[in-house]
């Protein structure tokens, strides 16, 4: 009794040790403002953004509708959910470890116990209780291991649903687009019909030659093309959305947007945020975490177990005094185990963790610059895609004038038909390009949202008072893990 006593005691003693390195967040140097973003940032915003819903910034009940439908439905969203209560359920079995097992058997029995003798029966009921000392911290560390694995699951289960609603976002607002587009192309096939239309007449009348309606019928044919072309954008883009709602194509369908989704102008507030916005930095930097346990995890692996043990119960050949005093037996007793030989094994266990940890840290390096330049990369979308949209509007205006004069001059025979058709070309190619920019300038502003972890607090362009000054936002004192 005095050497059990003893072990427990140094049992408890050694239960607060915990092999591997304590997790420190490795080390960033985070930018104090965003190089695309200038020294300045919205202050006080009047017009808040609910961290979550930030599709309502673009004013579209349909979008409001669909994100809707898509949070509920989707089966990319259904399937990171499984996966994140199965991460759940695997931490559940880790902290199972720290706590003792008992179990209970009953059972009866008929044979011979040695040669010569009668058969005979013989009846067991016995409960046993076995607990393994976490001496050296080997089971907390896999409790923390599946603690990181479960949070790095659930950041990912966020990511995965940013993700999913910034591509139906996309997807919607491009179909919007094109629906705009289409009545335009339907306007401009229009209006070639009767510049044709009138081409034909002045062909009757001597007029012009048969070349020029040859090219006016092109012209006309060219633009029904496009139309077309255009028409299969569409049925792409509401396909797309079908399949992120989990509905099939022939389930779905979306009719023609009747305004254009407004456009926000999208703070990016100061780069320190960022880290705490990104569910995939989260997801990165938990992985670190998981990482750097596990190494403590091959390190308890070199030190022997202590596992408490006892049992007791009854056994007896006849069912009638089967549980009585002369019929108990019970057994206490630690045991030790420890492996001596492996051939390398555990050293290779723990040089694999090692190198997993650096390649996690690495990982989650990669993750955050990934994220800033990404950051960078929308907002200089978002400021030079409005200069650009901008001068394309202006072009556009210009050679709808240019257009208007042409076709006068040409309906009063002082202009050929060459020149009215250099006029249409111009006037339709800079409408293409607007249209092309408006796209890019949508599918842009999701992707800052989505860069910036999908959440922030946004100001109103028409209402936006005052700017203030980026203050200095100091790095996190961090080191990495040892």
């Amino acid at each position: 009794m005095k050497t059990q006593s003893l072990t427990l005691a140094c049992a408890l003693l050694l239960a607060g040790c915990a092999l591997g390195p304590d997790y420190v967040k490795p080390k960033l140097e985070v930018p104090a403002a965003y190089k695309e973003d200038g020294r300045w940032k919205s202050a006080q915003p009047q017009d808040v953004v609910p961290r979550g819903d930030w599709w309502h910034i673009y004013q579209d009940p349909r979008l409001d509708q669909l994100m809707d439908t898509l949070n509920r439905q989707s089966p990319g969203i259904a399937q990171a959910e499984a996966q994140y209560r199965q991460a759940q359920a695997l931490l559940k079995q880790a902290e199972a470890g720290l706590f003792p097992s008992l179990g209970l058997n009953a059972g009866q029995s008929r044979g011979v116990s040695s040669p010569g003798q009668a058969t005979a029966t013989s009846y067991n009921l016995s409960a046993n209780a076995s607990w393994e000392l976490d001496l050296w911290g080997g089971l907390r560390r896999s409790v923390e291991a599946g603690n990181a694995k479960a949070e790095a699951s659930a950041a990912q289960l966020a990511a995965i649903r940013l993700s999913t609603q910034a591509q139906l976002a996309t997807a919607y607002l491009q179909l919007s687009v094109a629906d705009r587009q289409l009545r335009q192309l339907s306007a401009n096939e229009q209006a070639l019909a009767d510049t044709l239309k009138l081409t034909r007449n002045q062909y009757q009348a001597g007029i012009v030659s048969d070349a020029n309606v040859a090219q006016a019928e092109s012209q006309w044919q060219s633009a029904q093309a496009q139309r077309a072309d255009k028409q299969l954008t569409r049925a792409q883009l509401e396909h797309a959305i079908a399949a992120a709602l989990g509905q099939t194509p022939a389930s779905f369908s979306l009719a023609a947007a009747d305004a254009e989704p407004r456009l926000p102008n999208i703070p990016a507030g100061l780069p320190s945020q960022l880290l705490e916005r990104r569910p995939d930095i989260a997801a990165a930097e938990r992985a670190v975490a998981q990482a750097n346990a596990e190494i403590g995890i091959a390190q308890a692996a070199f030190f022997p177990t202590l596992t408490l043990s006892a049992s007791g119960g009854y056994r007896g050949a006849s069912f009638a005094d089967w549980v009585s005093l002369p019929n108990r037996v019970w057994s206490l007793g630690p045991a030790l185990a420890l492996s001596l030989f492996d051939g390398g094994l555990r050293s290779a266990q723990k040089e694999q963790a090692i190198a997993s940890y650096d390649a996690s840290v690495a990982g989650y390096r990669l993750a955050v610059l990934s994220a800033f330049q990404g950051v960078e990369d929308n907002l200089a979308a978002q400021k030079l895609l409005a200069e650009e949209a901008a001068s394309q509007q202006a072009a556009v205006d210009a050679a709808l004038r240019a257009e208007t004069i042409t076709l006068n001059q040409y309906r009063a025979g002082t202009v050929s038909y060459l020149n009215l058709l250099t006029a249409q070309s111009s006037r339709i190619n800079a409408e293409t390009t607007l249209w092309n920019v408006k796209n890019r300038q949508y599918a842009g502003s999701v992707a800052l949202i989505a860069a910036l972890g999908g959440g922030w607090q946004g100001l109103d362009p028409a209402s936006r008072q005052d700017h203030a000054l980026n203050q200095e936002a100091a790095p996190p004192q961090t080191k990495p893990g040892n």
